[in-house]
């Protein structure tokens, strides 16, 4: 069989009434209207029962023997376990004055007898309402308290370990740039005081070179979220380079959103790093070119006849002392470029004429591979280094080549545009400013979680490209670099199993 639902009481009600009468017709009233009583007679068991068991609200006659309802009263208000207990008044005594005494030691209510039961109901059910939005508003206040305490000591927290903190960190807003806080670890590292930052925008303090990329990804920082360890090249006041890792993080501060940003400065690190890579890949180019005489004097027979085997071991290693040799001039292209040693010798030179040349340079791999370049050049003049852009399109063209399957169609093209990926104002005449050079494949595409880090040192979407296409990992890290240094723009976009379109963006002759 089902059980009976149970009903929970309305509200615990504590009577205390030396007339037995008027006990009884209380208790029957109220239990019918759901509520949970208890009788006394005596205030002093009164007392008693609302310390063991505080209730809901107390009905209290004034005239009892021993102890009358005003001293019950007092009592219960000196209790810190009673005291915010509602009492409402029940007695004969209809003076104003006894009214008066009532409210005075603590009373919320006064009813005079006799009494009609549906003001008593009324009247309990009021004040019940009342007592139960006073617990409520004093929890939410208890709660308010504790998060303002809590967000107190966490800020007091935050606040010691910005100002303490040995890595530089700002605050800026995230509209602007602007700083609206830094720690002294930032003014050691820039050189300047609190008040040459503090209300200035990362623009208006030229804080390096890619100070508008450092603007703008903070503004995108609700879009895209945190970010960690991006690199740039800082400029103190005193106009020293530095090279720091920048990871943003989006906070609320009284309602404005705010980026914190938590610098690293990396810049020995990275002295030491191309220092190394400079010299191991120095060291490693002279017996590399005493290897290769070595094989090549063995090929050609100089020194006898290999037989079949032989020769299939030298192939082996001609093959993979190439791929090592790539690699050391890769890093030593990549090294130079870092560190500003590479100087671009620009001159006005023929688009055209550039991706034809890089379409026959490439043609032999092709047709090797069985793949077919299709070529759509136009006609335009460029200033910029000719062999450095040959050597930017070749390796996007070989990268195209290697990653497709026989048979396929790699298409290397230009079209002029406007802009470099900004809208152009209203009225503005739209004069071709930049040249647009796509070079799209059919492979096998690149995952999306690649495409931002291929550009990047030692990258590749597959580890065992090193081994089975022959790839170092730089040669887009060389493209980028060469692209930038003509005030350029190099991207990718891809669709696994479709294949990849990279994109050169270049300034004509005329807006350079």
């Amino acid at each position: 069989m089902p059980k009976e639902p149970f009903n929970f009481p309305k509200a615990d009600i504590l009577v205390i009434d030396d007339t037995p009468e008027n006990l009884n017709l209380l208790s029957a009233m109220l239990t019918e209207q759901g509520y949970k009583v208890r009788s006394v007679t005596k205030g002093s068991t009164g007392l008693r029962g609302a310390n063991a068991v505080p209730p809901d609200l107390i009905l209290l006659d004034v005239n009892m023997p021993e102890m009358n309802g005003y001293e019950v009263c007092q009592h219960l208000k000196a209790s810190d376990r009673t005291r915010e207990i509602p009492v409402i008044f029940i007695s004969a005594l209809g003076d104003v004055l006894d009214k008066v005494k009532a409210f005075a030691v603590g009373g919320v209510d006064y009813i005079t007898k006799p009494f009609q039961l549906e003001e008593v109901l009324a009247r309990i059910e009021n004040h019940l309402t009342i007592w139960k939005l006073q617990q409520q508003l004093q929890a939410q206040n208890e709660r308010l308290q504790q998060e303002i305490h809590d967000r107190a000591k966490a800020e007091e927290k935050f606040t010691k370990v910005f100002r303490s903190s040995p890595n530089p960190i700002a605050i800026a807003t995230v509209s602007d740039a602007r700083f609206i806080d830094v720690n002294p670890s930032f003014l050691k590292m820039s050189g300047y005081c609190l008040e040459e930052v503090i209300g200035y925008t990362v623009a208006e303090l030229n804080l390096g070179k890619d100070t508008v990329a450092i603007a703008q990804t903070i503004q995108l920082l609700p879009e895209s979220g945190s970010l960690y360890n991006l690199e740039f090249e800082f400029s103190t006041k005193y106009a020293e380079l530095k090279t720091i890792l920048i990871s943003l993080e989006l906070i609320d501060l009284a309602g404005v959103p705010c980026a914190l940003l938590i610098a690293n400065d990396i810049t020995e690190r990275k002295r030491l790093e191309n220092e190394f890579i400079s010299l191991v890949s120095h060291e490693l180019r002279t017996p590399l070119t005493s290897t290769m005489g070595a094989l090549d004097l063995l090929g050609s027979e100089q020194l006898g006849t290999l037989n079949q085997q032989g020769q299939k071991v030298l192939s082996i290693a001609t093959t993979n002392t190439e791929r090592l040799i790539r690699l050391v001039n890769d890093i030593l292209d990549l090294e130079r470029m870092k560190s500003g040693k590479i100087f671009t010798r620009k001159m006005k030179y023929n688009a055209a004429d550039l991706l034809t040349m890089a379409t026959e340079a490439m043609q032999a791999m092709a047709d090797q591979l069985q793949v077919k370049l299709i070529i759509n050049p136009v006609e335009v003049e460029l200033w910029a280094d000719p062999d450095r852009l040959l050597q930017t399109l070749t390796n996007l063209l070989s990268n195209a080549i290697k990653f497709s399957e026989p048979g396929d169609t790699v298409y290397i093209s230009a079209t002029l545009s406007e802009s470099k990926g900004v809208e152009s104002k209203e009225n503005e005449p739209l004069l071709p400013k930049y040249l647009l050079i796509t070079i799209q494949d059919q492979g096998r595409g690149i995952p999306e979680d690649k495409l931002q880090i291929i550009f990047e040192r030692f990258q590749q979407v597959d580890a065992s490209d090193s081994r089975n296409k022959g790839g170092t990992g730089l040669g887009l890290a060389i493209c980028r670099d060469i692209i930038q240094q003509h005030n350029g723009k190099i991207w990718v976009q891809s669709t696994l199993g479709e294949g990849s379109t990279f994109y050169v963006m270049l300034p004509l002759a005329a807006f350079s």
